[in-house]
């Protein structure tokens, strides 16, 4: 009887045992599938996640971490911070001081024009061992693309001033080349102009100046033919355009704006031209890229007048160089300083206190943001006081 009654309780507990370890293996596969679907939403959230602990060791490392920082989750789990991410805007003290005050903190880290981050410290809360977590938000897009439309912001009330400027300056300048004309051609059919007449040089002299006066007209309205062009014709759509016939309506714009009765104008410069043959055609904003080709021209025929050379050249080369196009525009006037090669991109702001030695025209802000921000593109320039100056661009074929 006591076997029996043995043997009975032993079977019966054996039952409880089986039940209980079946139990628990389901237990344990729900908190496994629980677990991996926890590391699967960390693992997949679109911002980059950092577990700390106490030590500044990784304990989380997720996707969008390994590929912004090109470091495995192998590699970085319970690795130090700053070994793996050194690049990382991140001190000591902010990790220590949410920690301390158990509050996040919010910093924000760029590299202009390459990168945007926007960085939030958090302490982890009712946990043994103190840590914190890391949310790096990548939003270099968002920040690109609101600064592409602040600038077309900026570069429609352009356009519109533009318009509105030329239009009230055409009107009164047509009267004038209208004033003009008509002296002339009663100076012309007058009895002054006659070889006896006491006063025909005079005369003479004063057809000159009007002539002068005439040419100078018809200068100021190719500008603002110009600015009427630029102000009406701008598109938010790249076209499939030829660079090289872009390049040559610059050089013809060049020749009709860019005067100067000191020294030369542009049309007597000796322009050299080397095009490759058969060249594809470019996605981009024709007019944009035609003003900042007429920058160029204008920043170099500026040179030109500075160094009074007794040979102004402008040689322009434009080649297919794998998949990228490079323009080439080098000339044998005034060369540039390392202080103004270093801020010839950069905007211009004036100050009441300078001299008024620095202008405007020293600057190639506009022409570098047309080239790098809207066609993807880059621009450089040598200079050198043996070898002249060259502007280098380089724009995708495709």
């Amino acid at each position: 009887m006591t076997w029996r009654k043995a043997f009975k309780t032993n079977k019966e507990l054996t039952l409880i045992r089986g039940q209980l370890e079946e139990r628990v293996a389901q237990r344990t596969s729900a908190l496994k599938a629980s677990q991996a679907y926890l590391d699967d939403i960390l693992c997949s959230l679109p911002l980059m996640l950092i577990g700390l602990d106490k030590n500044h060791l990784i304990t989380q490392w997720n996707n969008k971490a390994e590929d912004i920082s090109g470091v495995s989750r192998e590699k970085a789990l319970g690795s130090p911070l700053w070994d793996t991410y050194p690049t990382l805007n991140i001190t000591e003290e902010h990790l220590n001081s949410a920690l301390k005050s158990q509050e996040a903190i919010y910093i924000k880290q760029s590299q202009n024009g390459l990168y945007y981050f926007n960085i939030t410290i958090y302490p982890l809360q009712n946990q043994m061992d103190a840590g914190v977590v890391i949310l790096i938000d990548d939003v270099t897009q968002k920040i690109l693309a609101e600064n592409m439309l602040i600038h077309n912001d900026k570069m429609s009330s352009m356009g519109e001033l533009a318009a509105t400027m030329a239009h009230d300056i055409n009107a009164p300048l047509q009267g004038i080349l209208l004033d003009l004309s008509s002296f002339q051609g009663l100076l012309t059919s007058g009895q002054l102009m006659a070889e006896n007449s006491s006063c025909g040089k005079e005369v003479q002299r004063l057809n000159h100046l009007l002539e002068d006066a005439s040419e100078k007209g018809r200068n100021v309205t190719a500008i603002i033919n110009n600015l009427l062009t630029f102000a009406r014709q701008r598109s938010d759509i790249r076209q499939a355009a030829d660079l090289t016939e872009i390049t040559q309506h610059a050089l013809t714009l060049a020749g009709d704006v860019l005067t100067s009765s000191k020294y030369l104008n542009f049309s007597e410069i000796r322009i050299e031209k080397a095009f490759d043959t058969n060249l594809p055609k470019v996605a981009c904003y024709i007019i944009e890229m035609q003003q900042a080709l007429l920058s160029l021209f204008r920043h170099t025929y500026d040179a030109l007048i500075a160094a009074r050379t007794t040979d102004p050249l402008i040689r322009i080369e434009i080649n297919l160089v794998y998949d990228a196009i490079w323009i080439k525009i080098h000339h044998n006037g005034a060369t540039l300083s390392d202080d103004e090669q270093m801020t010839l991109f950069e905007p211009f702001f004036s100050n009441p206190s300078d001299s008024g030695s620095e202008d405007m025209s020293k600057r190639l802000s506009f022409a570098h943001f047309i080239i790098t921000e809207q066609h993807q593109g880059h621009i450089a320039v040598t200079s050198d006081p043996k070898y002249g100056t060259t502007f280098n661009i380089q724009l995708q074929a495709h």
